[in-house]
């Protein structure tokens, strides 16, 4: 998986994928789906909640199999984890460089929302 979301270009320094997969893997209210061809992954989308909102994470699909309804599988499927948890609403950050990936989420629904998303790191927080 995690050379998959290598080749996705999800990988980033402040998210070491080992430790996010550890944080929602199996958890009551995280999951990892992957979706699987020849034994090996081909997709995947990480999903979680806080009994409010959903969130969804690390959506990749393998370069050469895209464009064939994988991703759209992924995220129906995400969001179906999230429906049978009873889950109102699912939402997600894309990087704003990344033009396709909001393209994609268009396509499939999606629509930007009024707000604004603020952040810092805890370590910096000392």
């Amino acid at each position: 998986m995690i050379a998959l979301w290598h080749r996705c270009g999800l990988v980033r320094p402040w998210n070491p994928p080992r430790e996010d997969i550890a944080r929602a893997a199996g958890k009551e209210n995280s999951e990892l789906l992957v979706g699987m061809c020849d034994g090996r992954p081909i997709a995947t989308v990480m999903v979680g909640h806080d009994g409010h909102r959903g969130w969804l994470y690390y959506l990749a699909v393998e370069p050469e199999v895209r464009r064939r309804g994988i991703g759209r599988a992924m995220v129906r499927a995400a969001e179906g984890w999230l429906a049978a948890r009873g889950v109102p609403k699912v939402q997600l950050l894309v990087r704003a460089e990344n033009a396709a990936t909001t393209a994609f989420y268009r396509r499939i629904g999606y629509r930007e929302q009024p707000v604004v998303v603020l952040g810092r790191f805890l370590a910096d927080a000392r």
